[in-house]
């Protein structure tokens, strides 16, 4: 079976990175849309190294890896990458006019983040996710959380979102044709999240709120910009190299399409980035109802909680360590959704006073009020994650490796 990518950025490549290790899919067609460079010499050494997480040989063989990218041919615009053989093409970037059906291409990873929208028409000059199928492609997963320009509408039937190990039984392969693999927050966020909602369960937790320290991404500035007319953010036109920046994050949304729970449960999400190229943390909050204040919920048994997570229902992607850990240690750590750092995990319990007035008929109409007490205990958790490769790449290749099985 063939994969495509769409896409060559940061997703596109490292997903190239981990298929060629991985050797499920026999072939890759990868879409760039454009010519690169003055050679086809220059797209093998772009591949080759990455300043984050650096050779390709090195990723595949350690010390002993030597170049893996041979039989370059330009004219055909094929190479053959450890044993894979990689084609690529640079005619169109509008989804629809990609030659998916021509290349025997029936699975498409869009990591362009350019087509978000599933309601968008495939005939739009702009382009449409759903251009793939157009092109001939049976199912495309998108490496993002999906955008709707008109919620009102809902989405498509044809269309979900899935964080692998968390609900890919929500994937329905004869109705399913547009996969979101929703953010890499929105997947590190679902990890840390479930296993508080299978132990309490929804009606406890009151709210939730997270913050994520989030390294920098393509969107960002190297240095300073004059911002574009009707820009409505402009910390965005600010240089990363020399700031933190506020922004905005649609974890919560998304995650309520992933675990539907949460839409019971209020939530807030917010997002700081910083200058660092991956690796980062995300800081989650929850309020839940107590039984007491006496036998209160404490730092021993939500570290217990997320250990025995990560040891069983979600052992394959959540990992609890009561180690110091710093954001370096992180990158690349594969298929790690979350790093539950237990030592910085706190509790808090209180009791919540709430003014109760009920209407009593006996009385003349009038309102007798009292109050209750009720012992909340506000808990905080810390989760790492490799915004890149570590952690969302290597989740999104499982996601593809799983959808392409039940396309067999």
């Amino acid at each position: 079976m063939k994969l495509g990518i769409n896409g060559f950025g940061r997703i596109g490549k490292l997903t190239l990175w981990h298929h060629i290790a991985r050797k499920y899919f026999k072939e890759i067609v990868i879409n760039i849309g454009r010519k690169v460079g003055k050679s086809f010499e220059d797209l093998a050494s772009y591949i080759e190294k990455d300043s984050t997480y650096g050779w390709l040989p090195v990723y595949l063989y350690g010390y002993k890896g030597k170049r893996v990218i041979e039989e370059l041919d330009e004219k055909n615009k094929t190479m053959v990458i450890d044993g894979i053989k990689v084609k690529f093409l640079m005619e169109s970037r509008n989804p629809k006019e990609i030659k998916w059906k021509e290349e025997g291409v029936r699975l498409v990873v869009d990591a362009s983040g350019k087509f978000r929208d599933p309601q968008a028409d495939p005939d739009s000059p702009k382009g449409s996710v759903r251009g793939h199928l157009i092109g001939g492609a049976e199912k495309v997963i998108v490496s993002a959380p999906f955008k709707l320009k008109d919620k009102e509408k809902g989405f498509p039937e044809d269309a979900v979102t899935v964080v692998y190990g968390i609900n890919e039984e929500a994937y329905n392969p004869g109705k399913h044709h547009i996969i979101s693999a929703a953010s890499c927050t929105t997947t590190c966020l679902s990890y840390m999240v479930k296993p508080l909602l299978d132990y309490f369960g929804a009606e406890r937790i009151l709210s939730a709120s997270m913050v994520t320290v989030h390294a920098v991404t393509s969107s960002q500035v190297v240095l300073d910009r004059l911002p574009k007319e009707d820009a409505k953010d402009l910390r965005r036109t600010r240089s990363i190299f020399n700031n933190i920046i506020l922004t905005t994050t649609g974890a919560a949304e998304a995650l309520a399409l992933v675990i539907p729970e949460m839409k019971k449960i209020g939530f807030m999400a917010e997002s700081v980035r910083v200058p660092l190229t991956t690796g980062s943390l995300i800081i989650l909050t929850v309020n839940i109802q107590d039984e007491s204040v006496e036998n209160h919920i404490n730092r021993e048994l939500i570290n217990k909680i997320y250990e025995e997570a990560a040891a069983g229902r979600y052992k394959d992607y959540l990992i609890f360590t009561m180690e110091q850990n710093v954001s370096s240690d992180i990158i690349g750590y594969p298929r790690a959704a979350a790093i539950i750092e237990g030592r910085e995990t706190h509790t808090r319990t209180a009791l919540a006073k709430v003014n109760v007035c009920k209407a009593i008929e006996e009385a003349g109409g009038k309102s007798f009020c009292t109050h209750v007490e009720i012992p909340i205990t506000q808990v905080v958790v810390y989760g790492w994650y490799d915004n890149e490769f570590g952690s969302y790449t290597n989740m999104l290749g499982d996601l593809t490796v799983y959808i392409a099985e039940k396309m067999i």
